[in-house]
């Protein structure tokens, strides 16, 4: 039994590291018959994708910012920026999105945004603070999940704030849209957000258009 169970022990060790990576890429759309994705999934590196004859998926990276459509039978390996395609098509375009996008919600940043926060609500003469997230959609898709207020407040205007009950009824139990509700914030304006123990400053770039523009540029992680 001895040998089997440090072969086990063994086993466990390798598949750890896998289970503990962050996610890379989030799944934007999933059309026909796809195995290993369904939209709005985060995926993480070396995760595999199916795709049948007349299927699509587009991946886009929360890091190098890549806007993948691919589509046609073939499978798809995950990378960390960019992903390897076999048989299948593969159209790539560029989007405006903040590189800082997959780490700037840990509980450490959070930590900082509370902090900031609290010294800009105790005196109203202090200096704005830095954005810690630009936002290249004026419609933000707002990772929100389960249940809790939502609140965006604008910082370099007073006393405007939008506050939302969510009752975990969001898309897949954590995904609130601006867009689906025609609803945008304003380009330029400097924003904090907060859900549960969440918080974050970001700013909405001066170009940001409302409306369902690429997700990877609006996406706004309340984790």
């Amino acid at each position: 039994m001895k040998p089997t169970i440090a072969v086990c022990l063994g086993l466990l060790a390798l598949a750890s590291p896998a289970l503990a990576q962050s996610p890379v890429a989030v799944v934007e759309d999933v059309q026909g018959k796809v195995t290993g994705a369904e939209f709005m999934d985060y995926v993480t590196p070396k995760a595999v994708i199916k795709i049948a004859d007349g299927g699509s998926v587009i991946l886009s990276y929360l890091k190098s910012c890549r806007r993948e459509t691919i589509s046609g039978a073939g499978t798809v390996v995950v990378g960390t920026e960019e992903s390897a395609v076999h048989l299948a098509d593969v159209k790539a375009e560029k989007t405006n999105c903040d590189a800082n996008q997959a780490n700037v919600t840990t509980r450490e940043t959070s930590g900082v945004a509370a902090t900031v926060l609290r010294s800009v609500d105790a005196n109203k003469a202090a200096s704005l603070p830095q954005p810690q997230l630009t936002l290249y959609g004026a419609s933000p898709l707002v990772e929100a999940k389960g249940r809790g207020k939502l609140v965006i407040r604008r910082l370099d205007v007073p006393d405007e704030r939008q506050e939302i009950s969510l009752g975990g009824t969001q898309l897949k139990g954590r995904f609130v849209d601006f867009a689906s509700e025609n609803v945008a914030l304003a380009p330029g304006g400097l924003y904090a957000a907060s859900f549960k123990s969440s918080k974050i400053v970001f700013r909405v770039d001066e170009q940001a258009k409302p409306g369902a523009t690429p997700i990877v540029g609006r996406l706004l992680r309340m984790e």
